[in-house]
């Protein structure tokens, strides 16, 4: 447990403990086993209906793309490359893990919600080697081969051994709920690490860049904003907060993988900025129908 802090809370001392140890770079290789060892228990729980599949989850893979390319324009007008890459990849995280748990929170179809997640991770993974060479500059290094490598270990290695471990072990697909906190620890120490990479980077540089930190602030508040908003009237009028928890919630330890992996450290703040919008506008919605927000280990 986290002794009583909250999500957010908990983040943002993530956040601040990795700006103030920049020497924990060293350990920045381990991020992709992390997000690995995350999304394990996450397919390891899911059961998938056909039943629960519905038309609008089409549109929001379509709109999970369109928002990333939307920030990184936006992140361009106002700061120049690197924020409209910070854009592009705070856009581009697919639905996270922790959606359907505080969708449950607010009494809508967790269904739903289960169904956007596997068809915008799985759609994002498969389309990111088209997508990256579109926002990356020019001469930039980019192997279509590495990337579908990368994201096939990160997304379908972890798909296939839950599957296997469920077939052979019927009982494992409720070992999940129990493993929650211990998973949030560790995408506490994934932003950690994200923010001792960043805060490495930038003290290797002569000056800081206060104007694309607030740029990139900025830049992650409006794409959350937007996620959110256009996720509603996607899912309007039968799935409104399925559809929206869906856009505006986001998985950004796999961005987070891939803008360290292939842009920088300050565009992996896009995606790290981004947690702690999605989870204040968590936590007003909880407060707003009365209920407190959820424990540690239940969002991402």
């Amino acid at each position: 447990m986290i002794l009583g802090l909250s999500r957010t809370a908990a983040i943002v001392l993530a956040l601040l403990l990795g700006a103030l140890v920049p020497a924990a770079d060293a350990w920045s290789g381990a991020l992709r086993w992390l997000v690995m060892i995350m999304l394990f228990p996450v397919f390891l729980e899911f059961t998938w209906s056909r039943a629960a599949l519905q038309r609008s989850h089409g549109w929001l893979l379509v709109a999970n793309i369109l928002t990333a390319f939307a920030g990184w324009a936006l992140g361009r007008l106002i700061g120049g490359p690197e924020v409209g890459l910070a854009g592009f990849f705070a856009g581009l995280s697919p639905t996270a893990t922790a959606a359907a748990v505080v969708m449950s929170f607010l009494g809508g179809e967790i269904g739903y919600v289960i169904t956007a997640f596997m068809i915008t991770n799985l759609g994002i993974a498969v389309l990111t080697p088209l997508l990256l060479p579109l926002v990356l500059p020019a001469g930039t290094a980019v192997s279509t081969a590495g990337v579908v490598g990368s994201v096939t270990l990160v997304v379908f290695v972890p798909l296939v051994l839950a599957r296997i471990v469920r077939w052979l072990v019927p009982a494992a697909a409720g070992w999940p709920p129990r493993l929650r906190n211990p998973i949030f620890l560790l995408w506490a120490f994934v932003i950690f690490l994200v923010a001792a990479h960043a805060s490495h980077f930038l003290r290797s540089l002569p000056a800081l860049p206060l104007g694309p930190l607030a740029g990139i602030l900025g830049t992650s508040a409006a794409v959350c904003a937007a996620n959110f908003a256009l996720g509603s009237a996607i899912g309007a009028p039968r799935f409104r907060r399925e559809a929206s928890q869906a856009l505006g919630q986001k998985n950004t330890a796999f961005t987070i993988y891939l803008a360290l992996a292939y842009a920088s450290p300050l565009a992996a703040l896009g995606p790290t900025f981004y947690v702690v919008w999605h989870n204040l506008w968590n936590s007003w919605q909880l407060r707003r129908r009365g209920i407190p927000p959820a424990g540690p280990g239940e969002s991402r």
